[in-house]
């Protein structure tokens, strides 16, 4: 029996994307433009963004919520797989980066399913609570400042319906979470949470090398 998972080299990883990525052109330009950008690093993987589709179409998600657009990668990638009567509700603070996530929205026809608030996601999270909406999202992908990820866990976990899911973006951080000298603000943040959701009774969760590595929490 393996002990762990095959460790991708940069030839079997574009091999993994030759085989089974199916990125079309608004994809492909979105991450043309978005690696061109000092941020770009910011930006989930390709595969990363087929998983998360996957994930969406496999529960029937039709309600999503998206906590860090950064350029709309990802975004798009689940507003597609949530269907023409699907609504992704997207939190960010840029103007800057989220006006490219809207052209190619726009340019994807899926502008009309995603609502962009511009403003503190704990914010926005914290009035959709308010409003009644808690357990009303099928998924939830949380990709923003890492210092907030515990509540955006929480909140997130809030809203979305027991069998939805919650999924957070990268928690091993590069490899950062296992590096003991390591205490940076971000760090520290990450292995909190990995610690809190390895326990947590209130969900059934799965840590994966995907990208940077991703959990994915289903609620009970």
């Amino acid at each position: 029996m393996k002990r762990k998972t095959i460790g991708l080299s940069d030839d079997l990883f574009d091999y993994v994307i030759a085989t089974t990525h199916r990125d079309d052109e608004v994809l492909r330009d979105l991450r043309v433009e978005t690696a061109g950008l000092a941020a770009g690093r910011m930006q989930i993987a390709p595969d990363q963004g087929q998983f998360m589709a996957m994930l969406a179409s496999l529960i029937g998600a039709t309600w999503a919520i998206e906590v860090g657009v950064f350029t709309g990668y990802s975004g798009l990638s689940v507003a597609r797989a949530l269907g023409n009567d699907g609504h992704l509700l997207a939190c960010d603070v840029s103007e800057e980066w989220t006006a490219i996530a809207r052209r190619h929205w726009q340019t994807a026809g899926v502008d009309d399913r995603i609502d962009l608030r511009l403003a503190p996601a704990v914010e926005t999270l914290d009035n959709l609570i308010a409003e009644g909406q808690s357990g009303t999202y099928d998924m939830a992908f949380i990709d923003a400042d890492k210092a907030n990820y515990d509540a955006y866990y929480e909140r997130c976990l809030a809203l979305v319906r027991s069998g939805g899911l919650v999924l957070v973006d990268n928690v091993l951080w590069g490899g950062s979470v296992i590096e003991p000298d390591d205490d940076s603000d971000d760090t520290t943040a990450i292995r909190a949470l990995n610690v809190k959701m390895g326990v947590d009774e209130r969900i059934d969760m799965v840590m994966l090398p995907v990208g940077d590595g991703l959990s994915i929490a289903r609620k009970r």
